[in-house]
């Protein structure tokens, strides 16, 4: 308990940026806050905190520490949630934010049935296709896909989708199949603005990224007037995979030019981190979690 004590310090002192700041968070003193991290360190041998009078910045092997650090009490987290939800019932108020196609595929229907397990909590989904700040919105728990870049949340990972190019098989045998990435500068292009803001589609070829400029026949910044138009036969698309599974599954698209897709978009479940999680929050997050790594995106 006392080394997971010194850790739980030491990631708030990261987050907050001062010792001082980082006690009063701990309810403890500064000597106590100072000698918790004096005893980390000697423990690792390693300085995990350059301290000068005017600020705080992590070493190098501060900065590995710390992202293991959080794994641990997010790991700690979730195990201590996995006991509490036996015996305490979620209640209570639940805000989750996704993106808006996410949202209507896959977080609606897993909040439908966690509200039929438990109806003593209410919820509220922000689908919106912007990063959302959880605290300042007062938002519990969000699903992202893409990188992460708040390091003070736990983050959950779920899957993967790729970024994909499309269109339907009408449009595959009037205007012929694109074979390498540069073919599809001859072709009749829907854009999606909220993933494609410029008029370039981006491939990777041999480890090596590409930029092939577009030409819209049709721009749009709805993402499912975008598909239809594309399953209108309008023309080729580029969305994210969990947008257009359900037509290329039921043959309404189908993916092109695969061998040259950039890197897929790694997918999250993201909480702040905190000792007193609420029930709710906790059997949420784990009902969520465990749906979205049996499910597939592509």
């Amino acid at each position: 308990m006392d080394k997971l004590l010194a850790l739980e310090r030491f990631v708030r002192i990261v987050e907050r940026g001062s010792l001082t700041g980082a006690a009063a968070d701990c309810a403890t003193s500064l000597p106590s806050m100072v000698r918790s991290l004096a005893t980390l360190e000697r423990a690792l041998s390693v300085t995990l905190l350059n301290r000068t009078t005017r600020r705080l910045s992590l070493t190098d092997a501060g900065r590995q520490y710390y992202e293991h650090c959080k794994l641990i009490l997010g790991q700690m987290q979730q195990a201590d949630a996995a006991l509490a939800s036996r015996v305490v019932e979620p209640r209570g108020k639940l805000v989750v934010t996704t993106s808006v196609v996410f949202g209507r595929r896959y977080i609606a229907l897993i909040l439908a049935q966690f509200l039929q397990r438990h109806p003593g909590v209410s919820v509220e989904l922000l689908s919106v296709d912007r990063v959302v700040n959880l605290v300042e919105e007062g938002a519990d728990v969000a699903v992202r896909i893409g990188p992460l870049v708040d390091s003070s949340l736990v983050a959950v990972p779920v899957g993967r989708v790729r970024r994909v190019i499309c269109a339907s098989p009408k449009y595959l045998r009037a205007y012929g199949t694109p074979r390498k990435p540069e073919d599809v500068r001859d072709h009749r292009i829907v854009r999606f603005t909220g993933l494609v803001p410029k008029s370039e589609w981006q491939f990777r070829a041999e480890s090596r990224k590409l930029s092939v400029p577009i030409k819209s026949a049709y721009t749009c910044n709805h993402a499912e007037s975008a598909i239809d138009a594309c399953v209108n036969g309008v023309g080729l698309g580029a969305f994210l995979s969990y947008m257009v599974a359900p037509a290329r599954r039921s043959g309404g698209l189908r993916y092109v030019l695969e061998d040259y897709e950039v890197a897929p978009l790694p997918v999250h479940v993201v909480y702040p981190y905190s000792r007193s999680l609420s029930a709710n929050v906790r059997a949420f997050v784990d009902a969520c979690v465990g749906t979205l790594r049996r499910t597939k995106f592509d």
